[in-house]
């Protein structure tokens, strides 16, 4: 006679809905949108370090919102944003659609992968215009998607250094910036950091490309309290503060942001526990 299997364990019930909230968040329900399926075929292998610091979702939501504060202090990226999104209105669909971006170009086929960046590509061909002193900007700038690019991949590790691995080898994090100069250079960028000296000099030297205004302070507020439809206040606050905690000083002043004083010490813990709560709902080491 066959055993009947047992019911799951609260502590199950608890893992399996705590996946499903957050599958929802960042994936359109509505519309039918499944999670990123993961493939032995990627354009990286299973365990290696874009994946690991790709797999952190609390750690890759606070350098989502760190990187994108960092983007908006470059004119060519504002007026990008301003001109041809509906961020206002839909914030939270575009850090959406990012991170599906960053999920299919990690952890997808590698077919899946291509695809996505072809799209992306394509649009960025209609992402042109012009700034408020009658200079030219289009999305496909090399130097415009370098910035992009190593905004992005410095927030996600220093998020990831911060709250899931402080100890990562140095040539590891090395690792992490040559692999993800792979999608980079696909998507135009140049040049592109293979390694976090090179990534520092680089943000370093496009530091002068930045400038600050009423419109990136304008996002930024936007970014740091626009929060996904039912997320409590405590969560989103405790993750915008993670983020400004981690932006370089230089960056808080052009957005008229304060560091995080008495905020701090409990935002990080909020983040930290958040962080070690969703790897444990998601079975991650």
């Amino acid at each position: 006679m066959p055993f009947a299997m047992l019911p799951p364990s609260p502590a199950e019930l608890v893992r399996r809905r705590i996946v499903g909230k957050v599958r929802a968040t960042f994936n359109d329900v509505a519309a039918g949108q499944q999670p990123v399926a993961i493939s032995d075929d990627a354009l990286f292998e299973r365990d290696s370090p874009i994946r690991m610091v790709h797999s952190g979702v609390v750690s890759m939501m606070v350098g989502g919102i760190r990187s994108l504060l960092l983007q908006m202090l470059h004119p060519h990226a504002l007026q990008g944003v301003l001109d041809h999104s509906d961020f206002r209105a839909d914030m939270h669909g575009r850090l959406r659609r990012t991170a599906r971006f960053i999920a299919l170009t990690t952890f997808a086929h590698r077919d899946a992968a291509m695809t996505a960046i072809d799209r992306v590509n394509r649009i960025h061909t209609r992402v042109t215009g012009t700034l408020p002193d009658g200079t030219t900007y289009s999305a496909t700038n090399p130097r415009t998607l370098a910035w992009v690019h190593v905004t992005e991949a410095s927030s996600f590790l220093e998020a990831y250094l911060a709250y899931v691995r402080p100890a990562m080898p140095l040539a590891e994090q090395d690792a992490y910036f040559r692999q993800f100069a792979t999608i980079a250079r696909a998507l135009g960028a140049d040049p592109v950091p293979e390694t976090r000296a090179e990534a520092e000099a680089l943000m370093l030297d496009l530091r002068g490309d930045l400038v600050p205004s009423e419109a990136a302070r304008e996002v930024a507020r936007l970014v740091l309290s626009q929060r996904p439809d039912g997320t409590p206040v405590a969560i989103q606050r405790a993750l915008g503060t993670s983020a400004v905690d981690l932006l370089p000083a230089y960056a808080r002043t052009m957005l008229d942001l304060q560091r995080p004083g008495a905020t701090a010490l409990p935002a990080r813990l909020a983040t930290r526990t958040m962080s070690e709560g969703l790897r444990w709902a998601f079975r991650q080491r």
